[in-house]
């Protein structure tokens, strides 16, 4: 199965798209690190049907003109993995979930560490909402393409209103967080 690649610019930097014969298997980040979602290589093309779809979404999603994704997913992983990233598609537009939350609704309570660790492991950012899950707390936490995209993403969704809140959550001072 080989794999297709492209590249667009956001508002979060750049990201890489990857497809294959199926779906899409990755959105990466501009300074992801290449263990974090390892994928043997493949060519470059922007002609790629699914690559021109997640394109086109990904572009009306930061536009706000999109709220759900429409797109062939072709998610590589465990099948704890896959179950947790099955769990990410489920999270609402706008809302967020905490690790031990998904950990209950996979049945079993005591695998947030693990959840966590599969989320971060996501290899399809933003389409499946990864951004979505915070700590227990309400403090965002670890996110591959960094904090401060989270912190955009979830302003963007509405669900991190208030910009000094986001300002504590990043652990900014209060001078950075008001200019």
């Amino acid at each position: 199965m080989s794999l297709v690649r492209s590249e667009m610019t956001s508002p979060v930097g750049r990201l890489a798209l990857v497809a294959g014969d199926v779906g899409l298997v990755a959105i990466l980040w501009e300074n992801d690190d290449p263990r974090r979602v390892p994928l043997g290589p493949g060519r470059t093309s922007r002609d790629h049907p699914v690559l021109r779809a997640a394109e086109g979404q990904l572009r009306e999603y930061f536009a706000g003109e999109r709220r759900a994704f429409d797109l062939p997913l072709d998610f590589r992983g465990t099948e704890f993995q896959r179950r947790v990233w099955g769990e990410l598609l489920k999270i609402p537009f706008g809302e967020t979930r905490s690790y031990g939350a998904i950990a209950r609704t996979l049945g079993d309570p005591g695998a947030s560490r693990a959840v966590g660790a599969a989320n971060g492991r996501n290899p399809i950012s933003i389409v499946a909402p990864c951004h979505r899950v915070i700590g227990a707390t309400g403090k965002l936490t670890g996110f591959a393409g960094g904090v401060e995209a989270k912190a955009f993403l979830l302003r963007l969704e509405g669900s991190l209103e208030d910009e000094s809140a986001a300002g504590a959550q990043l652990g900014l001072p209060l001078a950075a967080r008001v200019a």
